[in-house]
C-alpha cells in the first residue's frame, strides 16, 4: 500500500482520520495491495487479516466494497452506511459516494456485470448503478435515481429510472 495513496486519500476527507469512509477505503487498498505478492505463505495471512478487517468495516461503518474492484484516486465515501461496491466495479479519480449507494449488478444470472464510472463522478444519497452501464466522466447522480443505463459525458441523470438532462457550461 502506498505512503502516497494514503495520504492523498486523506486529504479530501474533511474529517481527515476519523472519517469512516476513508478507513473503509483502506481496508480496501490494503486488500488490493495483498494481490502483489506471489508467494501463498505472505498472501494467506495478509488475506485472512483482510476479511477480518473487511467484516470490521462493514459492521462498524456499514460500508461493503469488493476487494477485486478498481478505484482510483480519492475516491470519496461522504457519508458511511449502507454502501456497496460491486468487486467488479471500475471507479475513475475524484469521485464521490454518498450513503445508502449501491453499485453493482442488475440480475443473478450475471452475477459479474458491475458498472464503470469516470472521473469526477458524483453519486447522490441512495443512488442505485445497476448493471454493465459505463458512467462517464463529470457526471452527477442525483439522490435516489437508479441509473441502467449509460450514462455520457457531462450529464445529471435523476429519477427512477434514471433520466438524462445534458449540464450546461456557465462561463
Amino acid at each position: 500500500m502506498s505512503r502516497l495513496r494514503f495520504f492523498d486519500d486523506l486529504s479530501v476527507y474533511r474529517e481527515n482520520i476519523l472519517a469512516q469512509g476513508f478507513w473503509a477505503l483502506q481496508i480496501y487498498r490494503f486488500g488490493h495491495f495483498r494481490y502483489k505478492f506471489k508467494s501463498r505463505i505472505i498472501r494467506l495471512p495478509l488475506a485472512v487479516l483482510h476479511i477480518i478487517l473487511t467484516k470490521i468495516a462493514e459492521v462498524f461503518f456499514g460500508i461493503t466494497i469488493g476487494v477485486e474492484a478498481k478505484i482510483g484516486k480519492r475516491l470519496i465515501i461522504e457519508h458511511f452506511g449502507s454502501i456497496v461496491i460491486h468487486g467488479k466495479t471500475v471507479i475513475g479519480n475524484d469521485c464521490i459516494v454518498r450513503q445508502g449507494v449501491t453499485i453493482g449488478n442488475k440480475t443473478m444470472d450475471r452475477p459479474y456485470d458491475a458498472p464503470t464510472l469516470g472521473d469526477n463522478v458524483n453519486v447522490g444519497a441512495g443512488a442505485k448503478i445497476l448493471g454493465k452501464v459505463t458512467i462517464g466522466s463529470n457526471v452527477d447522480i442525483g439522490a435516489n435515481a437508479v441509473v441502467i443505463k449509460d450514462i455520457p459525458d457531462n450529464y445529471l441523470a435523476v429519477g427512477v429510472p434514471a433520466k438524462l438532462i445534458k449540464k450546461t457550461v456557465v462561463v
